[in-house]
């Protein structure tokens, strides 16, 4: 009796926490409001390039940041590349003094993205001196195939983001560059076309509103994650954090962008989202690499739990903002747990579970009540993000959504088989251009 009361109860507990989540990120989405502009001018902004074999794109982005951002400087961090990234920066950096190469070396290079971004931090402090406002410094992370908006330095200046100077975080909208090619994969069929060109569409469907939506939702709770593309944060907010840390970034952090935004709030600084500008990236149309660069972000979730004694015991989160911590943290072992459940569900059926067989219409409740907010996102995308589409379009991009949440089973159980195996290795996910068969993909031991 007690293993039926389980199997009857813990799909609620479940589904009850995530339509409570979803609820709120629901409502903080439609309830948002422009964010007001500021002065770009008032601040000095450096951005920050980590790069790895990325001869492909590197001077596309780099060219694009001087040209939309003339008065910022570039930080090309170089991480032992095998290929032409050093020589192609170099030659960019002699022409143009507000261009730096970072250049790292082994062993101490590719052990992950946090340390080759202290090193920029190094470089950074040793160009600035001692004479520099610290307090106006803006440093921001770009991928190395990042395009930033040009809009996005005075939403980011406002008096709700560095404005504020309690402000040390400000994370903008992350969107996918390209939702309308045709043939993402051009060597491949219609049929291999048509499901890359959906699984591009759902990781900008996920960005574009349910991730903007969770955002929004921490800017109420206080606890906003950094993300690892468009993360901007103010120089003094770092040293606080290196002081603290010994680096700003943690080294074998698997998710350092998130945990940054961790450290920044425990040392007392405000960390936000601006969700009217973003970064650009190219969304991912190979599900290898898709569900690779996923259990690396499960990996690092599940870590994060070593923080909670920690934000528990903070001063500076509030209640709420612990709650949407932990449950944050949590979730890859709710997907674990659900895998689980699932799996001695099947059993008692197998062995003759009547009771289970004959609550089939809870089953099927539980089924529809658990699609109906992935549903409703498809036409909130489609409205404001692709208005030229249908809405019985937008109604299958919710569904497809449902189904592409799914792979979060499967990331979270292969994030947990890494970290029992103690593969914790960090490497850099493979550009859409290169061939499958060369290089590391998005983790590695």
């Amino acid at each position: 009796m007690s293993l039926h009361l389980l199997l009857y109860v813990f799909p609620f507990l479940l589904l009850g926490g995530f339509l409570v989540y979803w609820a709120g990120a629901r409502h903080a989405y439609a309830r948002r409001r422009p964010s007001e502009l500021g002065d770009p001018t008032a601040y000095d902004w450096h951005f920050f390039v980590p790069c790895r074999d990325e001869e492909a794109v590197i001077a596309t982005t780099v060219t694009r940041l001087r040209t939309d951002f003339p008065a910022a400087h570039v930080w090309v961090i170089d991480d032992a590349s095998d290929d032409l990234t050093a020589p192609i920066v170099t030659s960019l950096a002699g022409r143009d003094r507000h261009i730096h190469l970072v250049s790292r070396t082994r062993p101490d290079a590719r052990v992950g993205k946090g340390a080759a971004l202290n090193s920029a931090y190094t470089a950074l402090n040793t160009h600035l001196g001692d004479a520099v406002d610290r307090d106006r410094v803006i440093v921001c992370v770009v991928d190395a195939d990042g395009q930033v908006s040009p809009d996005a330095l005075a939403h980011v200046s406002g008096p709700d983001a560095f404005g504020d100077p309690e402000t040390g975080g400000v994370q903008i909208g992350v969107r996918m560059r390209n939702i309308d090619d045709e043939r993402p994969l051009e060597h491949r069929g219609r049929l291999a076309n048509a499901y890359a060109r959906l699984l591009i569409r759902m990781q900008d469907v996920e960005f574009a509103v349910s991730n903007t939506g969770m955002q929004l939702l921490r800017r109420r709770t206080g606890s906003v994650g950094l993300g690892g593309n468009g993360q901007f944060t103010r120089l003094t907010a770092l040293d606080r954090i290196a002081a603290a840390e010994r680096r700003p970034w943690q080294r074998d952090a698997l998710l350092e962008d998130y945990e940054l935004g961790l450290h920044m709030r425990l040392a007392g600084y405000q960390v936000t989202h601006v969700h009217d500008t973003w970064v650009t990236q190219e969304a991912l149309p190979y599900t290898r690499r898709f569900l690779t660069q996923r259990t690396r972000w499960a990996q690092g979730n599940i870590t994060c739990v070593r923080y909670s004694s920690r934000i528990i015991g903070s001063r500076h989160y509030k209640a709420r903002g612990v709650l949407e911590s932990l449950y944050t943290f949590f979730q890859p072992i709710a997907h674990l747990a659900t895998l689980l459940l699932t799996a001695v569900m099947l059993a008692v059926l197998i062995l003759g579970g009547g009771v289970l067989l004959a609550a089939w219409p809870l089953a099927l409740a539980l089924a529809v009540v658990s699609i109906v907010p992935f549903l409703l996102w498809g036409p909130v995308y489609r409205r404001e993000f692709a208005p030229d589409r249908s809405r019985i379009k937008g109604l299958l991009w919710g569904f497809a959504l449902w189904l592409y949440a799914y792979h979060l089973f499967i990331v979270s159980a292969r994030g947990f088989v890494r970290l029992v195996r103690g593969r914790t290795g960090w490497a850099k996910t493979r550009r859409n251009s290169e061939t499958a068969g060369v290089g590391p993909v998005a983790t590695e031991s």
